[in-house]
């Protein structure tokens, strides 16, 4: 079993005790139906799994195999990041028009040293223990290649390769519903469906970002990047010699950037904090990294900084449509022509936001919550 210290801070206005339970059973972030924490000694397997709801359907939601190196507590807050990430696949597979319920699974460690086959389909053990209650696939650390190792021990499994059957890699259609969110946020804010001749920055190019680059480049952006791995930045410079394309050291620098149009978080969650909001220069915030409000509050300090928010679990619900799609044996024609509905659906949010005085994120919950039955 995952230990998770008692002795960590809670969060202001929930009871005193273990800041998981806390979360679990008295946050407005919690209301779970089932966490399971999985360990495999003999394979070095630490994971938890989350399942938010199933009201729409099995729990469906990636596989995040991450090491939490920069945690006091990599175990706890392995647990609390499953929380958030099943919490917020409830809403994104909702707003998608899937019928399948929210879930999360995180692996805790480090993909580069503790991935083996052994690992995953020890993990792939844990998911068929469910039944079918959780349908996993790719995120953060894990690929189409890992998919079919669990698939081997798991028959819920999505995300595989085209030659077993699978979607292959969702991460190309998680970039093409960013980018129709981004179409969106420009046609709201600008009058027109289009990036061209504006400034965009992109952090984090790495699975999704690489290809989200390749959309704004086409359509006629400007593309600033940075990436915490400079192979990543270097790839994708490489991928397009003479495009209006450059790179900057990191984040900071590149929310700095002057004449910054549109700001994407393409990397992990918490990108958009209080330090952050301040900072910012762009006028829109648009990109595909879940989580993406450090907490509460941020979304009305964007709309009061007037900082258009297309919120994450909307825009870029395109990777979970493709996944989703496997069911019906899968057509990438029809997951595209899905996807492509993120345009409207991220205008109508921006219409109910603006008809009922509240940020888009609020008016993305709502929308949600109706078709949950919350």
């Amino acid at each position: 079993m995952i230990e998770v210290s008692p002795s960590a801070s809670v969060p202001a206005g929930l009871p005193a005790g273990n800041p998981v339970t806390a979360t679990l059973f008295h946050s407005d972030q919690g209301g779970h139906e089932q966490v399971l924490l999985c360990q495999d000694r003999p394979s070095g397997l630490k994971a938890v799994i989350a399942l938010h709801s199933t009201a729409l359907g099995p729990a469906l939601g990636g596989t995040r195999f991450h090491a939490y190196a920069a945690s006091a507590d990599p175990e706890q807050s392995a647990v609390l990041d499953a929380l958030n990430l099943a919490r917020g696949m409830s809403y994104k597979n909702a707003l998608a028009g899937l019928d399948h319920g929210g879930g999360k699974a995180v692996i805790i460690g480090d993909p580069e040293q503790l991935k083996s086959e052994a690992l995953l389909r020890a993990y792939g053990r844990f998911v068929a223990s469910l039944g079918g209650r959780y349908v996993t696939a790719c995120d953060v650390g894990t690929y189409v290649q890992d998919m079919d190792v669990v698939a081997q021990e798991c028959r819920w499994t999505t995300g595989r390769s085209p030659e077993n059957g699978g979607a292959g890699d969702s991460s190309v259609l998680t970039a093409f519903g960013v980018f129709q969110g981004m179409r969106a946020s420009a046609q709201h804010l600008w009058g027109a469906p289009t990036l061209r001749g504006r400034l965009v920055g992109v952090a984090g190019v790495g699975k999704v970002g690489k290809h989200l680059v390749d959309h704004l480049l086409q359509d006629g952006a400007r593309v600033v990047v940075t990436d915490v791995r400079e192979e990543s930045v270097r790839a994708v410079l490489a991928a397009h010699p003479g495009a209006p394309l450059t790179a900057v050291a990191d984040t900071w620098t590149l929310l700095r950037t002057e004449g910054l149009d549109l700001y994407a978080p393409c990397a992990l969650g918490g990108a958009l904090d209080d330090e952050t909001v301040a900072a910012l220069t762009a006028r829109i915030v648009c990109g595909a990294a879940n989580n993406q409000l450090a907490h509460p509050g941020v979304e009305k300090d964007l709309a009061d900084q007037g900082i258009l928010y297309a919120p994450d679990y909307v825009v870029n619900a395109g990777g979970v449509i493709q996944v989703a799609d496997e069911f019906n044996g899968f057509d990438f024609t029809r997951a595209k022509a899905k996807a492509a509905q993120i345009l409207d659906t991220t205008t109508s949010i921006f219409e109910r936001a603006a008809a009922d005085g509240v940020p888009p994120a609020a008016a993305a919950d709502r929308l949600a919550e109706q078709r949950m039955g919350l």
